[in-house]
């Protein structure tokens, strides 16, 4: 009897779980390898540092550093924010830009670099829109 409340608590949690990735996506009328140009150029000026790319399917990451964030804890470091953005094919000769803002503490555990993930702070939803703005048109 006990166990039938379980599959609807797991539910319940999994529902009011929030989620820390704010993704925006927006169509430009450009091809694809013009809009994916144009992103990996534009990640520089904004102050990131792309961490990874993929040519073949059209994503990168970059990452920001901000050493400017304290918190009384001895372990932290610093704070992270990251954006993963992908250019994909749409109808025509358009495409789509979708980029994933992420926001992560750092750490220096025992075990070495820890990453946590928290909301997405509002320097990397502005780096996120300001990407989309430059070129999603």
């Amino acid at each position: 009897m006990r166990y039938r409340a379980l599959p609807l608590l797991g539910l319940a949690i999994a529902c009011a779980s929030a989620s820390y990735t704010v993704t925006a996506t927006t169509p430009t009328p450009k091809p694809v390898a013009d809009v994916y140009a144009c992103v990996r150029a534009g990640i520089t000026p904004i102050g990131y540092t792309q961490t990874s790319y993929d040519v073949e399917t059209h994503r990168l990451t970059a990452r920001r550093y901000n050493e400017a964030v304290r918190r009384p804890d001895v372990r932290f470091r610093r704070m992270v924010d990251e954006l993963e953005i992908e250019v994909r094919p749409d109808s025509g000769e358009r495409s789509a830009i979708v980029v994933s803002s992420r926001t992560f503490a750092e750490y220096m555990t025992e075990r070495g670099q820890t990453l946590v993930q928290e909301a997405a702070s509002d320097s990397a939803q502005a780096a996120g829109q300001s990407v989309l703005a430059a070129c999603g048109h």
